[in-house]
């Protein structure tokens, strides 16, 4: 008689999922966010993990959690794990369906930059089927099902591998052409409501630093959370905003702002392209080809 004995299990996937974004990220709060639960579920999937090992992974303190050695000496494998899960998965998918390519980016750059350069891809590979998620924070493209990602990274994100620069982040003050017509200095300036986007809420800092005139009193105009509402607004002639070269180059180019002033300053962002690891679809490679060849010329 054939003996058959029950096969002890592992902890859920998901559980162990919890385990390594809590453990990467230190904070079951960021855990949640990236896996889109609750920071109670994560505690929860750890607490699983933490039973079935039969050890704690994390310190508990009044402050939030600490990952402690136990946890800190296997964290590697879990990543690497799962890092490896995901490429498998996305090359999967590509395998199956070659010609969907989905894009993560920044609101505004999928609005702005984006957005008036699909038509000319789509032309270009017509067989491709594009996708576009916007997203306030760049994916974890070892992880997320992502095969482009379009954001504004800081100076050390750029030396990452598979990251593309496109072009520096240059500002400078737009407006439209009757408001432009009524600035002609700094003094003026003052006159007129200085629009601003609430995230990049030191725009207006920075360029005036860079002007020479760091204390220079402006008008506080409105705030927008969507940048492209903000340019939208200057279109109309709500005030003066700060441009992102990136994203109104098609606005000057057109006529519907105007650039006020010579200074410019450089954010110390960049605008780049990711491309996600794993897969090899021809699709894929033409759809990075053309938006590397689109990087935005400064004048």
């Amino acid at each position: 008689m054939a003996v058959a004995p029950p096969r002890p299990k592992g902890p859920p996937l998901n559980a162990l999922r919890a385990f390594e974004a809590a453990a990467r990220l230190g904070s079951f709060t960021s855990a949640a966010q990236e896996m889109n639960v609750s920071a109670g579920a994560i505690a929860q999937h750890v607490k699983a993990v933490e039973a079935w090992a039969g050890a704690a992974l994390f310190d508990r303190h009044p402050q939030g959690v600490r990952l402690n050695r136990l946890g800190q000496r296997v964290l590697p494998d879990f990543t690497e794990a799962f890092d490896l899960l995901g490429e498998a998965s996305r090359k999967l998918r590509l395998a199956a369906a070659p010609d969907k390519i989905r894009i993560a980016a920044l609101p505004s750059i999928a609005q702005l930059w984006l957005s008036p350069r699909l038509p000319k891809i789509r032309k270009a590979v017509p067989s491709a089927s594009i996708s576009v998620s916007a997203l306030e924070q760049p994916p974890n493209v070892a992880r997320d099902h992502y095969d482009i990602c379009l954001f504004y990274l800081e100076a050390e994100e750029v030396l990452e591998d598979g990251v593309v620069r496109l072009s520096d982040d240059v500002i400078y003050p737009v407006a439209a052409p009757e408001v432009a017509r009524e600035i002609d200095s700094l003094e003026k300036l003052a006159e007129i409501a200085c629009l601003e986007d609430a995230t990049w809420n030191t725009d207006w800092g920075i360029w005036l630093a860079s002007a020479g005139a760091d204390n220079f009193p402006i008008l506080k105009g409105p705030a927008f959370s969507l940048y492209a509402l903000a340019v939208e607004e200057t279109r109309n002639g709500a005030g003066v905003l700060i441009g992102h070269h990136d994203l109104i180059t098609a606005d000057l180019e057109a006529g519907r702002l105007v650039r006020l002033f010579e200074t410019r300053a450089d954010t110390g962002r960049v605008l780049g392209l990711k491309a996600a690891p794993g897969g090899d679809s021809p699709y894929l490679r033409q759809v990075t080809d053309l938006l590397v060849a689109e990087m935005t010329p400064e004048k």
